[in-house]
Order: C-alpha cells, then sequence, then structure tokens
C-alpha cells in the first residue's frame, strides 16, 4: 500500500471494536475462573466470597472505563496512558507507564493465546500433549494477519469475536431463563467434593481478607486491554475521540454483563475448579495432573446447553477459543503502536517507528511476536503459571495515568472562565480522582498477593526496560548533539590532500577496475598495497606487476603472522599520524555474488578489515564491486567507453605517469 493511502486503514467502529476490545471481552471467559482458582485454596467453603470480589471487579470496569473515556477526549492524538503521564507527571514516570504497558501487552499475547489453547483441549483432551506447539502455531498465525495491516485484522477478526459476543450472551440469558423456570443447570463438577490446601481449611481475619484481596487481584484481569483504545484513537475514523469513546462504552457494558452473567451461573451451577498438578477434587474420574479440568465456560456450556456432546457445547467451545486466541489481536495493534511513539520520542530503535509494506509497524509486530512465543515456550503455555506475571504493569498504568489526569484537569481550571466548561472539567477531575485511588488500591493488592507468586519477574521485566530505554534515548540525544552543524562553512571544508590506497591480493580484473576507479577520483597521491602473507605469493605478484607494466606504485606490507587487517591499519593510520590534514581514501576490489552460499566463499577478509577501517577517523572506504556470472551480470564492458584508458595505464594529467617501481615496507 502506498503511504498516500494511509486514511483508507481507519477503522469504523464496528471494525475497531474486535481490534482494540477484543481482549477485555475475551477476558471474561477466565475472569471468573481465577477468582474460583484462588477461593478454592480451602476447599469450598470460601466460595460464598465470589459475588463479592465479582461486585467489586465490575465496579472497577465501571470506574476504569469512564476515566479512560476522559482520557480519549483529553489526548486524542494517541499515546493514551503513555502520553497523559509523560505530559503531566514527567518523561520518567511516563517510561515507568510505557515500560509497564509493553510487558503487559507481552503478558496479554501471551495469557490469551494459552487460555484458548485450554479451551480447545477442554473440548478435545486428545491434544494435551501438544498444547506448546498449538500455543506457537496460532501465534505465528496472528503475526501473519497482523502483518497485512491493520483493516485486514480487523476484518479477520470481527466474526469471531461477535460470535463470541452471541454465544456467551445466549449462553446466559438460558441459563437465567432455566433458573427462572425452576431447571437451573448443574455443572458437571458440582459433585466433586473440594480438599483444601495444608492450613487453608481454617482461614480467618487477615487472613480471610489476604484471600479476598488475592481473588480480586485474580478476577481484575478481566480490565487488561483497557487503555487500548486510548493508544489507538487515531486509527478511528473521523470524529475520532468520539467514535473512541463510544466504542469505549460499548466495550465496557458489554464485557461487565458477560462477566456478571458468566459469575452467577458458576455458582448457581456449583462450578467447582481447582489449580491443577496436585488434584484436590474428591470424585474427580481420572488423574488431575494427566487429566486436565474443564474449564469454567466449557462446564457452563455443557450444563446448560445438555451435555458435552452437544452441537452449542462445540459452538461455545469453538468461539470462546477463537477469541481468546484472537484477543492477543489487542496486544498486535496496542504493542506497535506504542513502541512507534517511542521510537518516535528516541526511546526505542528507529525502527519501530517504520511502517512495512501494508502501512502496519512490521517491526514491532514481529518483536511481539518472538518475546511472546518465548515466555509460551519456557512456561509450557500453562495459564496459571503466567498469569501471575500479568495486569501488574495494567494497574501501574491505570493508576498513574488518572493521576496525571487529575494534574490536567487542574491545569484546564486554573485557566477556564466558562462555566460550562469548569462544571464539565470538575466533573471529569472527580472521576478521574476516584479512579485514581481505586486502581492504585488494585495495584498494592496485586503487588502484595502476587509478587511472590512470579510478579516479580514483570517487575525486574519493566525496570530492565526502563532502564533500556533511558540507555538509548541518551545515545540518540548524543549522537543528535555530536552531529549538529555549528559552523556549515568549517565543516565542508575540503581536505588538503588526498591520498589514495587500492588493497591488492593478486593482479586481476577486479584489482585491475579498482585501480582505474581510483585513479577517476583524481587523488593527490596513489599507491597499491598489498600484505606479504605468502613470500611466493608476493613475489609472483611483484613479478606481475612490473610486467604488465602498471605505474601505480606498488607497496609490500609484510606480515610475520600471516595477518592482514592489523599491518593495513597500522599503515594507514600512521599514514594519518604523519599527515592529519590529508584524507585517506582506501578503494577495495569486492567480488558482487548471486547465490547465498558463495557469499561464505568470497570476501571475509575484505568484510572484515572494511568494518576496522570505517573506525579509523579521516579515512573514507571505498568498494569497487566485480560482477561474477553468478549475480547475473558479466563483470564488465569488454570495450572501453568514449574516452576511457587502458587499465594499468595512467590518466592523462593524472600525475601518475611517472611514479616509482614496487617498494617494500
Amino acid at each position: 500500500m502506498r503511504s498516500e493511502e494511509l486514511g483508507e486503514t481507519l477503522l469504523p467502529k464496528r471494525l475497531a471494536l474486535p481490534i482494540f476490545a477484543s481482549d477485555p471481552l475475551s477476558s471474561v471467559a477466565y475472569a471468573t475462573q481465577e477468582i474460583l482458582l484462588v477461593l478454592t485454596v480451602g476447599g469450598a467453603a470460601f466460595l460464598y466470597l465470589t459475588p463479592w470480589v465479582a461486585a467489586g471487579v465490575v465496579a472497577l470496569m465501571a470506574v476504569v472505563v469512564m476515566s479512560y473515556r476522559q482520557v480519549v477526549h483529553a489526548y486524542p492524538s494517541g499515546g493514551g496512558s503513555y502520553e497523559v503521564v509523560s505530559r503531566n507527571l514527567g518523561a520518567n514516570s511516563g517510561l515507568v507507564v510505557a515500560a509497564s504497558l509493553l510487558v503487559d501487552y507481552v503478558m496479554t499475547v501471551a495469557v490469551s493465546v494459552a487460555s484458548g489453547v485450554d479451551n480447545i483441549i477442554s473440548a478435545l483432551p486428545s491434544l494435551a500433549g501438544h498444547r506448546v506447539w498449538l500455543a506457537l502455531g496460532f501465534v505465528l498465525l496472528l503475526m501473519a494477519v497482523n502483518l497485512r495491516g491493520v483493516r485486514e485484522s480487523g476484518k479477520a477478526f470481527a466474526a469471531p469475536t461477535y460470535l463470541f459476543i452471541g454465544g456467551i450472551l445466549l449462553m446466559v440469558v438460558t441459563g437465567l431463563v432455566r433458573v427462572a423456570l425452576g431447571d437451573a443447570p448443574v455443572a458437571s463438577s458440582a459433585s466433586y467434593g473440594i480438599l483444601p490446601e495444608d492450613g487453608k481449611d481454617t482461614v480467618a481475619g487477615l487472613g480471610l481478607l489476604m484471600l479476598g484481596l488475592r481473588a480480586f487481584a485474580s478476577g481484575c484481569t478481566a480490565l487488561t486491554g483497557v487503555e487500548a483504545i486510548s493508544n489507538g484513537v487515531p486509527a478511528f475514523r473521523a470524529p475520532k475521540a468520539r467514535n473512541a469513546a463510544r466504542t469505549m462504552a460499548v466495550m465496557g457494558t458489554t464485557a461487565v454483563v458477560m462477566f456478571a452473567g458468566i459469575t452467577a451461573l458458576a455458582l448457581i451451577a456449583k462450578v467447582h475448579i481447582t489449580e491443577g498438578g496436585a488434584c484436590r477434587l474428591t470424585g474427580f474420574p481420572g488423574d488431575c495432573a494427566s487429566t486436565p479440568q474443564q474449564t469454567v465456560i466449557a462446564q457452563l456450556a455443557a450444563a446448560i446447553f445438555g451435555g458435552d456432546h452437544s452441537v452449542l457445547f462445540y459452538a461455545i467451545q469453538a468461539v470462546t477459543a477463537l477469541v481468546l486466541i484472537l484477543a492477543a489481536n489487542t496486544a498486535f495493534n496496542g504493542f506497535p503502536l506504542l513502541a512507534s511513539i517511542l521510537a518516535e520520542h528516541r526511546y526505542l530503535p528507529r525502527q519501530m517507528h517504520t511502517r512495512g509494506d501494508r502501512l502496519a509497524f512490521s517491526n514491532g509486530i514481529i518483536a511481539l511476536a518472538v518475546v511472546a512465543g518465548g515466555l509460551l515456550w519456557l512456561y509450557d503455555a500453562n495459564v496459571t503459571s503466567l498469569i501471575h506475571l500479568y495486569i501488574l504493569g495494567v494497574f501501574t498504568s491505570f493508576t498513574l495515568s488518572q493521576i496525571g489526569m487529575v494534574r490536567h484537569w487542574n491545569r484546564a481550571l486554573a485557566t477556564e472562565t466558562d462555566p460550562a466548561v469548569r462544571r464539565s472539567a470538575l466533573r471529569s477531575r472527580v472521576i478521574n480522582a476516584f479512579g485514581a485511588v481505586v486502581t492504585a488500591l488494585v495495584l498494592v493488592i496485586v503487588l502484595l498477593t502476587k509478587f511472590t507468586q512470579g510478579a516479580w519477574l514483570a517487575v525486574v521485566a519493566a525496570l530492565v526496560l526502563w532502564l533500556m530505554m533511558r540507555g538509548i534515548r541518551r545515545h540518540y540525544d548524543g549522537v543528535a548533539a555530536e552531529l549538529a552543524v555549528d559552523d556549515p562553512e568549517a565543516e565542508s571544508a575540503r581536505p588538503a590532500r588526498v591520498h589514495g590506497i587500492v588493497l591488492v591480493s593478486k593482479l586481476h580484473k577486479p584489482t585491475l577496475r579498482a585501480l582505474g576507479y581510483a585513479e577517476a577520483f583524481r587523488p593527490d597521491s596513489l599507491e597499491a598495497l598489498t600484505v606479504a602473507v605468502e613470500p611466493e605469493a608476493t613475489g609472483e605478484l611483484e613479478r606481475q606487476w612490473t610486467e604488465a607494466g602498471v605505474r601505480v606504485p606498488l607497496k609490500v606490507l609484510d606480515s610475520p603472522y600471516r595477518e592482514i587487517t592489523k599491518p593495513v591499519l597500522a599503515y594507514v593510520r600512521e599514514h594519518r599520524r604523519g599527515s592529519p590534514r590529508e584524507a585517506v581514501a582506501v578503494f577495495i576490489p569486492e567480488y558482487v555474488v548471486g547465490r547465498w552460499w558463495e557469499h561464505l566463499l568470497h570476501n571475509q577478509s575484505a568484510l572484515w578489515l572494511k568494518s576496522r577501517l570505517l573506525f579509523t577517523a579521516g579515512v573514507m572506504v571505498i568498494s569497487v564491486p566485480w560482477q561474477l556470472t553468478s549475480s547475473g551480470r558479466a563483470g564488465g564492458p569488454s570495450r572501453r567507453a568514449p574516452g576511457a584508458v587502458r587499465r594499468g595505464e595512467p590518466a592523462p594529467g593524472s600525475g601518475y605517469e611517472r611514479l616509482p617501481a614496487p617498494e617494500k615496507v
């Protein structure tokens, strides 16, 4: 796609919802399950806390959605939390948010894909042994689709997202209707007993509070990806801010309804599920360690639609697995966009800001896929293991962005005099202040309850990323300062003299071409340079040089240790020390080959020598290519161009007509 076609990639709301909101919408598929997994450590006795924990998650989601709607209207240029915090709290705080979000986007891909694979295995248990390869295959598929462009990925993922929403709402409505008619669904695990973990059945007081808070922190996975819309406002059609805010409202409402419905039905159907490994379900057929438990969604679908062999059961499992895998698409859009903004601000390599041939940020997409795939491989695509590294970054960005928005409204109110605008700003400030307090509390809860279970790895990763981005910015700032032009006349001054050196290994066509090109440059002085690695070969070269009548002097550098690079570098540097105002132009004959394996057979010494010469001040390195037949072109024309001189002949007026014979150094 041409650069001018960027406007054609802008998204209508119906495509923006599955692209930017698939993560928070799909999170409801495992958020309830994560709450139950925590509460069942004490057996079934603490499941009565589930409604209260779920209510807290719903209230928090409402607060966060309302808060981010303010961000969308105040900062419609994109960047979301990073831009809000950078502008209002400073660059270092902005980098904290950026590092946290980048880590969380990676975790979004890993957790979403692993959870999707879990739902596939719930329907087809025979695939349990292929968990990791399935996960890696889905990551590659997501990467490939996103490389096709934002709009194309939206079209590909819209249908599964809407089918998931429709399927879950159908399941919730059907289940609640059955409850109203006195035919409440019963989960297959309702008859299983739950053995408490050692010492956890008598938890009370502070321990009970911590258990509830830990369950709340796990349930907050339902909020992951909420900020993605605020990062991607520029991708919406005009009016961008209004369309983004409406999409966020639809996303929040839909997610709350689905999460509340799934949680209510899980309690009504008496779903029992525990963490894998040491099985704590009594009456469970088989061994928990080898036989996977069905997910909460799978148990509800089987209970509501008539068993785990019904058509609707497989349909719900299919769309759930598909949307969980596609939920990673939120990260595949958010990560490259944020990385592009950071690269534009010189905190990440410039390549992250480059669009591919389909106008997608291809480098960011590929980087995300590689890192997320590595995590899935390292953690065996296990959701329970990965979930502990999750959501810490989300609430770090939530908290700092809401604090930044409070400062934003304070600044606006300091200069605004219109009563209507002031009332709107005051209302927005209250929303953001309340959001800052709530998300800060949740951040503390998540940190306390998940830190020792693996969340510390996410903290370390974010810290390393923060330090790396600061280092990249220092590098770019240093380069910019070093390259800045202070005195154009002095910087563009010509060197006093130019001394040309042609590197020679043999007297063949590439060497003669390099000599001809060097003479065409008309340096003030010119010489050929060879290194005596093998005395016999060097003697033969000198004989051929004299017989051919090449008038450019040949210097021979002695090399008792058979080195090529060091003698040449020493000679060039010595020449520079003797004539510091003189520039040295080194001409290197090189073969151009057409087959990949031929690169291994040619030019390795020339490549290494060239790389070393580039670090020598005042030295210009010029490659003179000779195209071999395999490159698709002949080495050079057989007839001389008009006015050309014969190879080895000095150019008229070049000053090389009477140069001395070869000299040893």
